[in-house]
């Protein structure tokens, strides 16, 4: 059963098409936590044919953000003809949540959307998951760290994606990288980079070369890794870049970044056309 938290906004059913905006849904209840969903639809879905899914997990070191701050890439890859999330889970500032809560979060939001693909008209087998920082350490975690799993969860259901756009991802855990003073000796079943293994996603890293969390070295390692397991990892670097390069407020590498990721998906065969970013 679908759970609805709030009325869906802006339907419209004219000659056969669904003229959608958005919507909020509740994809996980954990004590009285009410873990939500923000849709954002393409302006016109065909009824009988199923449309790639993006979903998006925010930065904030595990501890604090929003979901609101992939919100202008939702609206845009909305746009685009994709099927887009913006995805909450608890963190340590909100809830007293571990990291490791995090992961079983976002697990468990991106088994919902794959459960529920028809109801959102979308392709399971199109599922993209992308996120910036500890949130892109999340979307990459959904695709190689087996364990972290809510007791509930229907294992049956796979919460990896097709793909994956990952913005300055922390994605070494390790002893020396992100997030190691507060996952201890667990980095070797948490850390992506310490999980990367045969039928590894797809991959767009996306990195400014000045970045304090992420070093060009890890990024480039990590990559270098994907292609011996046969896997795909595109690495861009903006040079003179720092962490958080590629946010809205500074458009021109977000536009660049935007750019970047659309034709990645292109290549994908997830998207046709051609990219216009906007200052909305």
């Amino acid at each position: 059963m679908r759970l609805w938290y709030t009325s869906l906004i802006g339907l419209l059913l004219t000659h056969g098409n669904i003229s959608w905006s958005q919507d909020i849904i509740v994809y996980k209840q954990v004590d009285t936590v009410k873990l939500q969903l923000e849709v954002y639809y393409p302006d016109t879905l065909q009824q009988n044919q199923p449309y790639p899914a993006m979903v998006f997990f925010f930065g904030g070191g595990w501890k604090g953000g929003n979901r609101s701050h992939f919100l202008n890439h939702a609206k845009y890859f909305s746009k685009r003809g994709i099927v887009c999330f913006l995805a909450d889970y608890r963190t340590w500032n909100k809830h007293q949540a571990s990291p490791f809560e995090c992961l079983k979060d976002a697990k468990a939001a991106m088994r919902y959307v794959r459960e529920h693909a028809p109801d959102f008209n979308i392709d399971p087998h199109k599922i993209i998951a992308s996120g910036g920082s500890a949130g892109g350490h999340l979307a990459a975690a959904t695709a190689l760290v087996s364990g972290f799993n809510h007791q509930d969860e229907n294992l049956s259901i796979s919460c990896k994606p097709n793909a994956l756009v990952l913005f300055n991802p922390v994605f070494d855990n390790g002893p020396g990288g992100y997030g190691y003073d507060r996952v201890s000796e667990a980095y070797a079943q948490f850390s992506p980079l310490h999980n990367l293994g045969f039928g590894a996603p797809p991959t767009l890293v996306l990195l400014g070369t000045e970045d304090n969390l992420v070093p060009v070295e890890t990024a480039q390692y990590y990559c270098k890794v994907m292609e011996k397991v046969g896997s795909r990892c595109d690495l861009k670097l903006y040079e003179g870049e720092g962490h958080g390069f590629f946010n809205y407020p500074n458009f021109e590498y977000y536009r660049l970044t935007l750019t970047e990721t659309d034709a990645f998906l292109q290549s994908l065969g997830y998207l046709g056309g051609y990219p216009e970013v906007n200052i909305e």
